[in-house]
This record gives C-alpha cells, structure tokens and sequence, in this order.
C-alpha cells in the first residue's frame, strides 16, 4: 500500500513585540512628573552611604556632650546630698520628679550653663544665653524624645537635599527659635533645643509643598509631621521647655524650606537606593525650571529677614510680649498637679539647727527639714520653690 504522505504544519511562533518606554531624555517635564513618583524620604530605605549623615551625627554628638556637661555641672550626689532619683548613677544622678518632672538637672543647674532667663536677659543682658539654650536638654525625657526625633527628620532630610542646606536650617531655626522665646520669657529657666527640631519640621513641610508632584506618600508624611510635633508640643508644656522656641523654629524653617530646598538631590541617590526613580536632571532641564520658582523664594527670603530683624531688635530691647497676652503663658506651661509653672520669685524662712536646715515658704507657710546645712544660695532658691508650689 502507498503510504500517504503526511501534512506538515510549520507555525513560525515570534515574540510579542512590547513598546519600549521612551528614555527619559525624550520625556517633557509634565510626562515624568505623570509617569513616575518616589515616596517621600521618610518612606524609603536609608542608603548605603554613611557619609551622607555625618552631619546629624555631629549635631547628635554635640547635644550629647551638653547634655553631660548639664549633668556634670548639676553634681546631684553632692549638692544635693545624694538626694536624687537613681543615685546609683552618682555625680550624674537626676533631681526628684518633684523638682524635674523631667528627670533632669535642677533650675540652677540649668541657669549656671545658659539657660534662658528674664532676669538675666533683661537686667543683665546676658545675650549670650540666645547661643547656649539651644543646645540644652530640659531633662532625659525631652533629651530622647528631641534627639530622637531630630534623628528620624535630620538623616532622612539630609540624604535628600544635602548637609549644607540642611544644616543651615537647622542652624537659623535654632537662632530664631530662641530668640522668639525670649519675647515671651518668664522668671524661670528654660531651654530652646527643640526650636531646630521644629525648623527641620518646617522645612520638611515647606519641601513637600515646593516638590508635591514628585513625591508620594504625601498624607502618610503629613501624618508623621503631625505626629512628632504633638509628641515634643506636648513637652513643651512642661516647665524649663520653651514652646515658643518650637514656634518660632517652625515658622522659621518653614519659610527657609521654601528659600533653599526647592530641588532634592537626584539622579544620584534614588539608583543608590532602590532604584525607584532614576531621576536624570541633565535630560530634564524643562523639569528644573519648573521646580524653581524664584518669585516665591524671593517673598520667603524677606519674610523671613523681616522676621528675624524683628525678633532681634526686641530681643535687645527686652520687650516682653507676656504684657500684652495674659494667656500667652499656658502656651508655654500648664500648671498640673505634678508641677508648678510659677514664675513668681518665691521667699523662705531659714533656720539653721543641730545641723538640720529648715525652710517654711513665706506664701503659704509650708516646711521642710533636711539633714544637712552647707547649701549654696541658688540651691536655696531651688528648695524654696519647691516648698512653696
């Protein structure tokens, strides 16, 4: 039998053909902003590149050795007679919540290394105090909380738009925040550290307005900004914390984000990172002009001169702005049953007997008797306004 040929079919199988996306070169400034967006730095893994935080790390460094110095000048195992709460930790043992609800150093201590002060801003022009309270911390409690969050803001702020720039906001918004706090000083120390945190919490806004449509995750960053600056608001309702200084670094930053953040950092980093948004500025030049925007830098910039001349210029001149908003100072601290925000020079009776030394409050007739006699007078002062709050 004849063997019938068999029918061979041949399918040619070839690739489907996908567009290729155009380079970046070829894409107009609207159609990369449409096209691709990278989460705002707080939502992106930190890079690789160490060097690219050395300078939160200095800041973090030199508040950590302010902080001991505090602690070393305070000597609360010896001026307080081991008085103190953890006195296993000896010389940098903390006063009682009763006197620090902080766990810090006492009010002298505080005034001894430059906190800020009415009476010794405005009778004895002790200006230098606008550079030292800065770099103060009311307490461990406001230490961790502060430096924390300077931490989180700081290196994710600096890996996007640099040291310089981030530093000079943080350096101005420090500046600024203590000088919006001596115009509303009361007679009681009090410290301005928070004010650079609160100027990296500007910035940081003012950066997400300047580049809203490159980024996203906008609301999520919304929410932890909103977060941080509750958390250390709350904090500065307590005594020796000044809120003003967080108001004035805030508006301070604020208006030097819009001045000096108006382009992060790209094309270098995000590759570096996770390579969500290789952001190739050479091939986007119609994208750098539309990030500028020297109208709105340029309102910004004499905003902010005319704020910080005014805030100087009465600063030196030692007004006091508590004279004309008496509610003013619950924005400052609120008195609770835990502390005294009382700024009020307070007068004891002493007496001095079988080496006992005791005090009565001369407002409200309250007493108290301690095993020890050789007392300094600021230290006086500080068992005196103890007694009577």
């Amino acid at each position: 039998m004849e063997e019938t040929p068999k029918l061979q079919t041949q399918i040619e199988i070839r690739p489907i053909q996908t567009p290729q996306p155009r380079m970046s070169a070829e894409l107009t400034a609207e159609e990369l902003l449409k096209e691709q967006r990278i989460p705002f730095p707080f939502f992106r893994p930190l890079s690789q590149r160490k060097e690219n935080t050395w300078l939160i790390s200095v800041f973090f460094i030199l508040h950590l050795i302010a902080f001991a110095a505090t602690m070393i000048v305070n000597d609360c195992w010896e001026n307080s007679h081991a008085q103190c709460a953890l006195k296993q930790l000896g010389r940098f043992s903390f006063q009682p919540l009763s006197e620090n609800p902080l766990l810090g150093p006492s009010a002298s201590a505080l005034d001894a290394v430059g906190a800020l002060r009415l009476r010794y801003l405005v009778k004895d022009h002790q200006f230098w105090r606008l550079f030292t309270s800065p770099c103060l911390h009311a307490g461990v409690f406001h230490f961790i909380v502060n430096l924390a969050s300077v931490v989180f803001v700081g290196v994710h702020m600096e890996q996007e738009f640099g040291p310089l720039r981030v530093g000079v906001i943080y350096i101005l918004s420090a500046l600024c925040g203590s000088l919006v706090a001596t115009l509303f000083l009361q007679d009681r120390p009090s410290v301005a550290c928070s004010g650079a945190l609160f100027g990296l919490l500007g910035a940081t806004l003012s950066g997400l307005i300047w580049n809203w449509k490159i980024y996203s995750k906008k609301f999520a960053t919304l929410m932890a900004l909103l977060i941080i600056s509750m958390v250390n608001g709350i904090l500065g309702l307590m005594p020796y914390v000044s809120n003003f200084s967080n108001i004035g670094g805030f508006i301070s930053g604020f208006l030097a984000g819009f001045i000096i953040l108006f382009r992060p950092h790209v094309g270098q980093g995000y590759q570096a990172k996770t390579g969500l948004f290789d952001f190739n500025i050479k091939h986007s030049v119609k994208l750098k002009q539309k990030l500028d925007k020297p109208v709105l830098r340029s309102v910004s910039l004499v905003i902010f001169t005319l704020l910080f001349a005014g805030a100087a210029v009465a600063a030196l001149q030692g007004i006091n702005l508590n004279r004309y908003c008496s509610w003013c100072q619950y924005i400052d601290c609120v008195p609770l049953k835990w502390w005294s925000c009382s700024n009020k020079a307070m007068s004891c009776e002493t007496m001095i007997s079988s080496q006992q030394l005791t005090l009565t409050c001369s407002d409200n007739g309250n007493f108290k008797v301690w095993p020890f006699t050789n007392i300094s007078q600021a230290r006086l002062e500080d068992l005196c306004n103890v007694i009577c709050s």
